[in-house]
């Protein structure tokens, strides 16, 4: 194969292109079958109450009814999006005592038609004992508050309603507070924003008289919705199959169970017939998961050049009604403060914090677009106050290639400091940084800034199914078929994996044949939620194609007489090196490994789970233990216009200097690294959803603003290479889905500081702060 790449690195179109702008991906939406029932769900209409009696006989004598299922008609088995010994499950697919959020799910129905189907709901009647409610995860805190649910036990604080901690240190910060030469504390606050999938939530399934569990739903995972859909229903993992449909969108808001995957699958089960259940927009944002605004408190403490020597932070994340994932994002929050810049000293504390709010999910980074906004925003105070760039307090701080980690994780290849230089450089960054210039425009009141953020995402963890594998056979004509669970989601998951088996194989990417996400056809995949996909599903990728390569050359050289290093690949077949004329195809090899090789078709299996020595995660109380072996670094810089008079902010040009290791397709890394910009600039001026005790007052597109073509900026990428691909190694490529939406969102509000003067402590930067800032209102 040499050192010469075909395929790897190369701008290759997207595998599902052709299907989705010919119309002929096949979504859950999409998918008829026949009997097919519609499933609606009944929600709770007041966010903390008992449960005393709900009446369904008048739902089920409406004609056309096939079914109503309360928790009484389910096994009563909990589920959660962490469920250890730590943190067991505490939400029921269906509510039974208590309701703890408006848009709980209390019954489901399926009727023949949609309308039915909501007549059946408003047929059924549920008695409430309306209990105080607490929305504000402070006030959940405090003592005497409503309790949703009983403070964790090993929680020491007099602290209601904490659904879980994360508390970690290293060094001595007091000691370190005490030798800084400059110390200062500051409060953050993120708001409430939604993934803004454009498929809605949808699920499809159909019970067979022999006890098969088939379901199709919009999910970022078929093997993890296995594992939760045999759990809660009782059934065993053989009797549940999760097929692959295409997904229109994810970003984090579809991992875990949600209850009408439940109810679709509970229903027809119940009913003998297929049903579907397919959310309206109004639900997702009334009663679904939501992304997760924190409050961060840093204090910081540098010597006089600005060299970090201590922080103390502490996280407060308001989960909702149930755990959901905020136990993750406490302990992610502390990932994403360790990552960037040397630390010697560090006290972290996290809080869950239960309230009557729907409950939460991961939304693309996870906690990082909150944590480096409050880092960021805080270290160009520091910078200003000490009188040093930008720039200069950042590369004095950086990791540098090959440090280790304060929980054991090393840095590897980090090219952060070259991404800083080459970011700074590209933009003329130190030139222009502090002038507070007008914009290019007669309009003397706009005035233009540039900021700057750095960040660092993981790629890869140990996360239920933990590994990936693969299987790629050779058919009889020399094409080539690759089972993966790897679900595409939009990110290019079968490209790229394509790319990779063209490479080892040097064969075309149009003849690579992809059977995908299918839990009863294809090998198990960790799934697409802690970018891991480039990394391990591809690695498991390379050992399988790698074995086939190997198997295909042994083959060649006993029908060439030849040694296997004196061979060479190329477009489906292998010739004598010197001697090209010397070739044998693919499809002969094939028939000769079944004719001396005992009828083996030539079929590699391949296989990866990162950190392969570590037993287990890491913990999420108290931080120990391994996290990841991959970490992506990026440096953003933004560049705003102001208009001093309205205090409108736009997002004017983003520049991202990324080390992602190296791109294995860079048209699929520049659409992730343009897509994270316009969800950053969505977050930072656009994006807020609206509660007022516990209700959702911006139910639809109208009233949520989410970026169109007209807000967009201009989006430049500069790659940082620290990585090669070879063969017969495993590689270090890094994700490049999730982290680069962090970083922009604090280098835009640095950029605001540097136009107009006025220091952001919250999202989103409305032109109302800004004003305030001013001194234009009060």
């Amino acid at each position: 194969m040499g050192d010469r790449l075909d395929y790897i690195g190369q701008r290759i179109p997207r595998k599902d292109g052709p299907a989705k702008a010919t119309g002929r991906a096949e979504y859950t939406a999409d998918i008829r079958l026949p009997g097919m029932l519609v499933g609606r769900i009944l929600r709770s209409p007041v966010p903390h109450a008992r449960i005393l009696n709900i009446d369904v006989s008048k739902a089920i004598g409406l004609e056309g009814v096939k079914a109503i299922v309360t928790a009484k008609d389910a096994p009563g088995i909990k589920h959660g999006f962490v469920e250890t010994p730590r943190y067991p499950p505490d939400q029921y697919p269906l509510a039974t005592d208590k309701v703890r959020f408006i848009g709980e799910e209390i019954a489901a129905g399926a009727a023949t038609d949609p309308y039915t189907a909501q007549e059946a709901l408003e047929l059924i009647q549920v008695e409430y004992e309306p209990l105080p409610a607490v929305f504000d995860p402070e006030e959940a805190m405090r003592p005497g508050a409503p309790e949703i649910h009983p403070t964790h036990p090993k929680v020491r604080e007099p602290y209601g309603n904490i659904g879980g901690k994360t508390e970690t240190e290293w060094g001595d910060v007091e000691a370190g507070f005490s030798e800084s030469h400059y110390v200062r504390q500051d409060r953050f606050e993120s708001h409430l924003r939604t993934h803004g999938y454009l498929e809605p939530q949808v699920t499809l399934a159909s019970f067979e008289p022999g006890g098969k569990l088939n379901v199709w739903t919009s999910s970022q995972g078929p093997f993890l919705k296995r594992a939760k859909l045999a759990r809660t229903l009782g059934l065993s993992f053989s009797a549940v199959r999760v097929q692959k449909a295409y997904v229109g969108g994810a970003f984090g808001g579809k991992i875990d169970l949600f209850s009408h995957e439940f109810c679709a699958a509970l229903l027809s089960m119940k009913t003998g017939r297929p049903v579907r259940i397919e959310t309206s927009r109004e639900e997702i944002f009334s009663a679904y998961r939501h992304g997760q605004p924190l409050i961060v408190e840093i204090k910081t403490g540098v010597k006089r050049d600005g060299t970090l020597v201590a922080q103390e932070v502490r996280v407060i994340n308001n989960c909702g009604g149930y755990r959901g994932s905020g136990v993750v994002i406490i302990f992610l929050a502390w990932g994403f403060i360790m990552l960037p810049y040397r630390l010697p000293n560090l006290k972290y504390e996290g809080y869950a914090v239960y309230t009557n709010n729907p409950l939460r999910a991961p939304q693309r980074g996870h906690g990082a677009p909150q944590v480096r906004f409050a880092v960021e925003s805080q270290l160009d105070i520091i910078a200003e106050e000490l009188g040093i760039d930008p720039v200069e307090i950042r590369l004095r701080n950086a990791r540098e290639p090959g440090e280790q980690l304060p929980n054991g994780d090393n840095v590897h290849n980090c090219g952060l400091k070259e991404c800083l230089e080459k970011a700074a450089e590209h933009t003329s960054f130190r030139k222009r940084y502090g002038q507070k210039v007008s914009a290019p425009s007669p309009n003397t009141r706009v005035r233009r800034g540039i900021g700057m953020g750095v960040s660092s995402y993981f790629g890869g963890s140990l996360i239920y199914p933990n590994s990936s594998s693969v299987v790629v056979k050779m058919n009889d004509d020399g094409t080539v078929t690759m089972l993966t669970g790897a679900l595409d989601i939009g990110q290019g998951a079968e490209t790229i994996l394509c790319q990779i088996v063209a490479e080892e194989l040097k064969v075309p990417v149009e003849e690579i044949q992809v059977i995908a996400a299918d839990t009863e056809t294809t090998p198990v995949d960790i799934g697409v939620w802690i970018s891991g996909n480039a990394y391990v599903s591809g690695n498991a990728t390379r050992e399988a194609a790698t074995r086939v390569r190997r198997k295909l050359l042994e083959i060649a050289a006993e029908k060439m007489e030849a040694y296997t290093g004196d061979l060479a690949l190329e477009n489906k077949s292998i010739y004598v090196k010197g001697s090209p004329g010397k070739r044998l195809t693919y499809g002969e090899l094939v028939a000769a490994s079944i004719q001396r090789r005992h009828g083996d078709p030539i079929i590699g299996e391949g296989h990866w789970r990162t950190m392969r020595d570590e037993p287990y995660h890491p913990s999420l109380a108290s931080t120990k233990g391994r996290w990841s072996e991959n970490y992506a670094f990026d440096v953003q810089v933004a560049e705003v216009e102001v208009d001093t008079e309205t205090g409108k902010a736009r997002l004017v040009r983003a520049v991202t200097a990324h080390d992602c290791g190296f791109p294995i397709n860079p048209l699929l890394v520049e659409g992730q690294i343009d897509g994270q910009v316009s969800m950053a600039l969505g977050h930072a001026f656009l994006e807020e959803v609206i509660m007022e005790e516990g209700r959702t007052v911006t139910p639809n597109w109208l009233e949520y603003r989410m970026p169109t073509i007209h807000n967009v900026a201009v989006s430049e990428h500069i790659d940082v290479i620290t990585e090669h691909y070879e063969k017969d190694r495993p590689y270090r490529t890094k994700e490049v889905g999730e982290g680069y939406v962090s970083a922009i969102l604090a280098a835009i509000a640095n950029a605001i500081y540097d136009a107009v003067g006025v220091r952001l402590y919250s999202t989103p930067f409305t032109p109302e702060k800004i004003l305030k800032g001013l001194g234009k209102i009060r």
